[in-house]
């Protein structure tokens, strides 16, 4: 199915993004909200963007303002009866997503595909909310949507092959990658950043190593920005509330260290606050550092080394791959599109990383911080069947991928 007309319902940061996206690749777009002010702040970041490009001459005015003629923002659902594909992008509260879903499902046209921005809940509970669940997908594009090129395309339960093909042909037109991904809590890229930066704040919690000391190690080893800069970014009220969602899915592994929910309760939510695990503006990190003080009684509980991060997120790979979330291909794709993971400044996902490390060193390696940490680093079953079959990676010509 060809998409001639897309509808974006929420005009916040992300549904803004997404629309400027949709227009920049020459589709007419509706952008909706309930509230005015929130309609003209994402109107105001959609023309900023463009602003931005004319200014470096990417672009003309000519140019920009026949991008924003293709933009309509409405407050109601009567410019929605048209369209080939809507996707939602409200804040994460499964009955708000349910009740919009409702609402759309009697105003478009029966062959409109609904997808949801979400980035962690069930989209098979969100398509049984209408009469259309074959025609419900994930759509999970990255923040900034207007700079990220990966789209997370996850089929639910009930997601029949045309929409997730359609979605994937429309993902590609916006110049975007997409990565078909099997529905499950977190889905992919969430599901495998939440135990790595989790270990991180834990690092931090025992005194292993200062915020810096941690953010410089994890940019020296290859990340475009350490693991507290990011969740200062993002929000520590969505890392924290997308890391209960995962631990009560799956359990001690992914349970949040102690520090979030202090500094979430203090409103030290990051960038967006002047406050996170950094100070902003006239803020310091001070208030943090105390908190840490009274958590370790001013002792260094533990030890802090990249690997202590990147084998949890290579060890949550594997369980992805057991799984069958995902080819794996798509995963280490995935992960350096996603967040511009790298490894010594080479572009490689969590699993060639494996493979050039050695599955045997890596399980080798989970087994001893298991017995320093918890269970938490307890290798994947898909680890421990590697290297039994003796496939132990790159030296052995054949682990997660095959080498010639």
């Amino acid at each position: 199915m060809y998409i001639f007309k897309a509808g974006v319902v929420g005009a916040g940061a992300m549904g803004a993004g997404i629309a400027q996206v949709i227009s920049y690749s020459g589709l007419p777009v509706v952008l909706k909200d309930v509230d005015q002010a929130m309609l003209d702040k994402g109107l105001a970041q959609i023309r900023s963007i463009y602003q931005g490009r004319v200014e470096k001459g990417k672009m003309s005015a000519g140019e920009m303002q026949s991008k924003l003629d293709l933009i309509t923002p409405a407050l109601d659902y009567g410019e929605f009866a048209d369209v080939d594909v809507v996707i939602e992008a409200v804040p994460e509260k499964m009955s708000l997503k349910k009740r919009i879903f409702t609402e759309l499902d009697a105003i478009c046209p029966a062959g409109t595909i609904f997808a949801s921005n979400t980035s962690a809940l069930s989209i098979t509970e969100m398509g049984r909310a209408t009469k259309r669940p074959h025609k419900m997908v994930g759509m999970h594009f990255f923040n900034p949507a207007n700079v990220m090129k990966l789209v997370e395309v996850i089929r639910g339960e009930e997601t029949d092959d045309e929409a997730v093909q359609d979605i994937v042909a429309f993902t590609e037109t916006l110049r975007k990658i997409p990565v078909v991904v099997k529905e499950c809590p977190g889905f992919l890229v969430n599901r495998l950043l939440t135990p790595y930066l989790n270990e991180a704040v834990l690092c931090l919690q025992e005194g292993a190593a200062t915020a810096q000391q941690i953010d410089a190690a994890m940019v020296d080893y290859g990340w475009p920005m350490g693991p507290f800069t990011l969740m200062d970014f993002l929000g520590l009220d969505v890392c924290y509330d997308v890391g209960q969602y995962l631990y009560s899915q799956y359990g001690d592994r992914m349970a949040a260290a102690a520090l979030f929910e202090q500094l979430v309760k203090a409103g030290r939510l990051g960038e967006k606050s002047g406050a996170g695990f950094y100070g902003y503006g006239d803020n310091t990190d001070e208030p943090v550092r105390q908190m840490i003080a009274r958590m370790n009684g001013g002792r260094r509980l533990g030890e802090f080394r990249p690997e202590r991060l990147m084998y949890l997120l290579i060890n949550e790979a594997a369980y992805a791959v057991q799984e069958n979330v995902a080819d794996v291909r798509d995963i280490d794709m995935a992960m350096i599109a996603g967040t511009g993971m790298t490894v010594g400044g080479e572009r490689l996902g969590p699993l060639a990383l494996a493979d050039k490390l050695g599955l045997d060193t890596l399980v080798a390696g989970l087994e001893d911080f298991e017995k320093k940490y918890g269970k938490r680093f307890h290798p994947a079953a898909r680890l421990y069947e590697l290297v039994k079959e003796g496939h132990t990676g790159v030296k052995a010509k054949a682990g997660f991928l095959e080498y010639v």
